[in-house]
């Protein structure tokens, strides 16, 4: 293990960051000059130029530690910086929540950068609008970064990654690398950053023609293309009461909800591994039979709900939460029983695998399926032999065995994080400590009842904030690239 490798990969980071706040500190500083020097304005400027300063100070120091280092990246390495890159972009990013007015404590602030990073959405600022817009801009950036992944970037740009540069982008998302064949890993990440250029400018396009106002559709579309959810209104896009703004958004929020390899096969004319694809169907059969399901309970079950607005509130709500976007128009926690499982089913579930969605990923449900179905067909017929494909492909046995654990893992560490959250908050009740768990480790945003919709997590406390902090970059890396941090052979020289 190389230190010096891993110093210099974080210092770069740290000054990509820093790059984006100047960004940001830019549009605070045009604001200035354009609205005048009010307070909230001079106290955004002045917290991002601080922040700026300090992160690429950090940055600066980190890579002279490593300048001159030649040796590449392994595969040891790549996961150590990609645990230990999210820890370090959640602290660096709170510091602009620290510094501005009104400012939030260091809890409520790492809380917050985590939750934007991780594209979780969930939110600790009860009133969204009393802060600067340039504050806000950042908290929608933070979700746009995170949202293809940050390490993507340093693939496609960085040349001193090495052979690491595969373990970063496989360990950082849930791409399924071994889709790129031949290709070679940096080309890969460029086609994925112009897809995801492409996608945000579209739906930045659409919202700006629909009459939405350009800064909030520029950060509307960023969170869109994210899923992440975060708002500048804190009636979410409820606030705007469009028809045709809730379905632009609905048909994006879809869209970053399937695997982006599938853009990268479009623009490559894979046509053959198009007509392959099974995720992406099934998850659109998953969606559309929800939307339906829910939109007749919600009629027949509700004296208000109408046709119409049945399954338009099902619709949008149903893709936001497949999606783990977690933008709002209803409060879901008041609709019927049946409809509220349902989408907490949509919840663990949530998009596709390499998708800027959270949640298990609808390939692993189905690889779960379908061996399910092979072990109970063996349990009457044990030498029948079996060849279980998904998207045309017969995966390894390691991986059905990694799903398989990935699942489990999953519903184990819910199952300790409700504990340890029931601990922290004994005033909470069942429902919303699930909630709470479920909404950060699977990505989502709201959960349900004291933490749903209509609400946020501000009354928790800094301990409670902290354990879901850390659920948020777990589930952002889906376990693994987090956990193995405390393995003490990782660390070993050998």
């Amino acid at each position: 293990m190389n230190p010096r490798i891993i110093a210099k990969t974080l210092g770069v980071l740290a000054i990509l960051i820093g790059v984006t706040m100047a960004a940001c500190w830019l549009f605070a500083w045009l604001q200035i000059n354009h609205e005048g020097a009010t307070e909230l304005n001079r106290s955004a400027s002045r917290a991002l130029g601080i922040s700026t300063g300090i992160t690429v100070g950090v940055g600066c120091l980190l890579y002279l530690t490593g300048i001159g280092c030649a040796h590449e990246l392994l595969r040891r390495e790549a996961m150590i910086i990609v645990g230990l890159s999210w820890i370090a972009i959640s602290l660096l990013g709170a510091l602009p929540y620290l510094f501005c007015s009104p400012n939030l404590d260091a809890f409520d602030a790492i809380f917050e950068s985590v939750s934007g990073f991780t594209t979780t959405g969930s939110t600790i600022m009860t009133d969204v609008e009393q802060y600067p817009d340039a504050i806000l801009l950042w908290r929608s950036v933070t979700q746009w970064l995170g949202g293809i992944g940050i390490l993507v970037v340093f693939v496609a740009v960085l040349s001193f990654l090495g052979v690491g540069s595969r373990s970063i982008m496989q360990q950082e998302s849930s791409l399924n690398i071994s889709d790129a064949g031949a290709s070679r890993i940096r080309d890969v990440a460029f086609t994925l950053l112009k897809v995801y250029l492409a996608l945000t400018v579209v739906c930045l396009a659409g919202l700006i023609g629909l009459g939405m106002p350009i800064f909030e559709a520029v950060c509307h579309a960023m969170c869109t293309i994210a899923t992440g959810g975060f708002s500048p209104k804190n009636a979410s896009i409820g606030y705007y009461q469009d028809f045709w703004i809730e379905l632009w958004i609905t048909v994006f929020m879809f869209l970053s909800s399937i695997g982006f390899m599938l853009y990268v096969f479009f623009t490559n004319r894979r046509w053959e591994r198009l007509k392959s694809e099974e995720e992406a169907r099934y998850y659109l059969v998953l969606i559309l039979a929800a939307v339906l399901a829910i939109a007749l309970d919600l009629h027949f079950a509700s004296t208000h709900y109408g046709y119409g607005k049945s399954l338009r509130d099902g619709f949008f709500n149903v893709v936001s939460i497949g999606s783990t976007t977690g933008f709002c128009v209803s409060d879901y926690d008041q609709w019927p029983l049946f409809s509220r499982i349902l989408l907490m089913v949509m919840m663990l579930v949530g998009g596709c695998a390499g998708s800027t969605a959270g949640g298990i990923k609808m390939s692993r449900i189905i690889l779960f399926v379908k061996i399910a179905n092979r072990e109970m067909i063996r349990s009457f017929r044990p030498n029948q032999v079996f060849r279980i494909k998904l998207n045309g492909v017969a995966p390894d046995e390691k991986v059905f065995v990694t799903t398989s654990f990935f699942i489990a893992l999953g519903f184990a560490l819910s199952g300790i994080a409700c504990i340890v959250v029931s601990l922290f908050e004994p005033d909470l009740n069942m429902i919303s400590t699930i909630g709470c768990v479920f909404a950060t480790l699977f990505n989502i945003g709201p959960g349900f009842e004291a933490v749903g919709p209509t609400q946020n997590f501000a009354f928790l406390s800094p301990a409670t904030k902290m354990v879901l902090s850390f659920l948020m970059i777990l589930g952002r890396l889906e376990f693994f690239a987090l956990l193995v941090l405390i393995v003490p052979s990782l660390w070993k020289r050998y």
